[in-house]
């Protein structure tokens, strides 16, 4: 009798202790997870309204989603869509298809000005990570890829117009991040871009406004970074110049 009760308690109990022990497990996890989060707090998280944003700006400047290559093709035929090359303070990802490093000639404007003041500050150079894709390449990465934007609909990835570019945020410094968020932060109250940090691929994704080129005629190329503090406007931008931004600017980024 005795050899049965412990027969049938061990195991019961050897179950208890699993189960205890794989709730420790789920709630450690849970722990690690919502510490994660807490953790990562950029100044431009991605949202489905940031989402909306750039898809409405294409749509005022009346700009096609690239369809395929031959269509990709034209577009580097006619010049709508210029190379972005390599500099002393700019590289492009090696893993970049060459065919892929094209982007709208402001939007190239944009990452010039950027990689020069951040590299005048840093002597490091900014890495461009992605540019143009075309919708047929946008869902054959949605297919291993479940943080791709969508190749269609409202919430399309701006990639697809070629006004977007992803610059490596992984390896930057604290300083560094914060330089380039301080940057795109003043831009983007102008309405010129409309930035998000990825986590994921751990990227600054910028969408940039054809306002830029038209911005840029009134300014001088930062010296330094554009911003001390989020809100206070370069020393050599004046608020003269600043009112003379996009007359139809995009709206802040959340």
């Amino acid at each position: 009798m005795l050899a049965i009760f412990f027969a049938v308690v061990a195991p019961a109990k050897s179950f208890a202790l699993h189960r205890v022990d794989h709730h420790h497990r789920i709630l450690r996890s849970l722990r690690f997870r919502g510490l994660r989060r807490l953790l990562w707090n950029p100044m431009f998280r991605p949202s489905h309204d940031s989402l909306i944003r750039q898809n409405e700006e294409i749509d005022r400047i009346d700009l096609p989603r690239i369809q395929d290559d031959a269509e990709l093709e034209a577009l580097k035929a006619s010049g709508a869509l210029v190379p972005i090359e390599q500099s002393e303070s700019l590289k492009i990802e090696r893993s970049l298809d060459p065919s892929r490093r094209f982007c709208r000639p402001w939007t190239r404007d944009f990452v010039v000005d950027l990689s020069e003041v951040y590299y005048r500050q840093f002597h490091a150079q900014i890495q461009v990570n992605s540019a143009v894709r075309t919708v047929k390449g946008q869902k054959k990465l949605r297919r291993h890829n479940r943080n791709a934007a969508p190749a269609e609909g409202d919430t399309a990835s701006s990639h697809l117009a070629g006004v977007t570019v992803d610059l490596q945020r992984r390896g930057m410094s604290k300083e560094q991040i914060r330089f380039v968020e301080h940057y795109l932060f003043y831009l983007n109250a102008l309405g010129l871009v409309e930035p998000e940090e990825e986590r994921h691929h751990w990227c600054f994704h910028v969408m940039v406004s054809d306002h830029y080129s038209d911005w840029r005629q009134t300014q001088t190329i930062f010296p330094r970074s554009p911003m001390e503090e989020p809100g206070a406007a370069p020393a050599n931008v004046t608020a003269t110049a600043a009112a003379t931004a996009a007359p139809t600017p995009m709206s802040a980024s959340n």
